[in-house]
């Protein structure tokens, strides 16, 4: 059983967004592979801490998850017909009264969802994942795989070659959608297991893992960038190159940038289908010289004879 989405970032289920954006944070800096090069433990990790935060941090999948679990995030799931099905299980399991059904109670269960745009048999098929329980020939089963992209790809989307594991089948041509997020699922229709009895194929349902970024972090549709820059910049101010989801922009380091100032830039962040794209949140970062020839320590010095004078830059630090 897949471990709770609270219990991944130490939350209570009543969380609200801030504690549930601070717990992301909070691991997510302690084990971004960065901090942990080679642990595949910490990435796994990390990655989890990912997808928990992407579904937590969306009020529409959060709603889904609490009352499906993961079943309510797949491409696809329909929620109302879940329900449907649910409450048939529950007059189900309560048994009839005499006479062997309900009053009202329909003949055979193809008349339970009769007047919908799908049968009994589509909502037990997709929804609980069986084979369609209709008359005539039955689809086949559903495969699994999964699929590693890097980051950027996974922003922009890509069509990717994948080799469906144990189907023995032809390599597929997947179209990896803008915006996927870790843990998105994609269905591939036709790409599953044959018919037993000359129905249609089912499907081959692809989860997308994404890659960490060394300097890239996203929370929802927001981007979050770690960009160094160097003394003079931070000091003078500068004019930086910055990338992004649709190529390198030039940004203004304002005078006398401390390490932490944020910029953002709207509508630079991730960009889905029907949604406004999200913001890029820049996050400067001063880099010191690591040059140890005389002349550079011998500018630091006086660099640091200067700051003396200015006072104790942790004055304002209490506890």
């Amino acid at each position: 059983m897949a471990e709770d989405l609270y219990t991944i970032l130490g939350v209570p289920k009543n969380a609200n967004a801030e504690t549930i954006k601070k717990a992301y944070r909070k691991l997510a800096g302690k084990l971004h592979p960065d901090k942990n090069p080679g642990n595949q433990k910490s990435e796994d990790r990390f990655k989890q801490v990912n997808h928990a935060h992407e579904v937590l941090s969306d009020a529409k999948k959060r709603a889904l998850y609490d009352e499906f679990g993961e079943e309510g995030l797949r491409e696809g799931f329909d929620p109302d017909r879940m329900r449907a099905y649910r409450q048939w299980s529950t007059r189900q399991a309560r048994g009839a009264p005499s006479g062997g059904r309900y009053v009202g109670e329909p003949q055979d269960l193809e008349d339970l969802f009769s007047g919908g745009s799908a049968g009994f048999g589509d909502l037990f098929g997709e929804v609980i994942g069986r084979t369609r329980r209709h008359r005539g020939p039955t689809k086949g089963a559903d495969f699994e795989s999964e699929m590693t992209i890097d980051f950027g790809s996974a922003l922009r989307g890509a069509t990717v070659e994948l080799h469906p594991q144990g189907t023995g089948a032809s390599p597929v041509t997947v179209r990896i959608p803008a915006g996927a997020a870790e843990g998105s699922r994609v269905r591939i229709a036709g790409q599953g297991g044959p018919s037993p009895n000359g129905g249609p194929n089912g499907d081959l349902v692809l989860t997308i893992h994404v890659n960490p970024h060394p300097y890239f972090r996203r929370e929802g549709d927001d981007l979050h960038l770690d960009l160094p820059i160097a003394v003079a910049e931070a000091y003078q101010g500068a004019k930086v190159k910055v990338p992004t989801v649709d190529g390198a922009v030039t940004l203004k380091v304002p005078e006398h940038t401390q390490s932490g100032n944020v910029v953002r830039l709207r509508g630079k962040g991730v960009a889905r289908k029907g949604r406004d794209p999200g913001d890029l949140f820049v996050h400067f970062l001063i880099q010191i010289p690591t040059d140890s020839r005389p002349e550079v320590a011998e500018l630091i010095e006086r660099l640091a004879k200067l700051e003396g004078n200015t006072g104790d830059p942790r004055k304002d630090i209490v506890l």
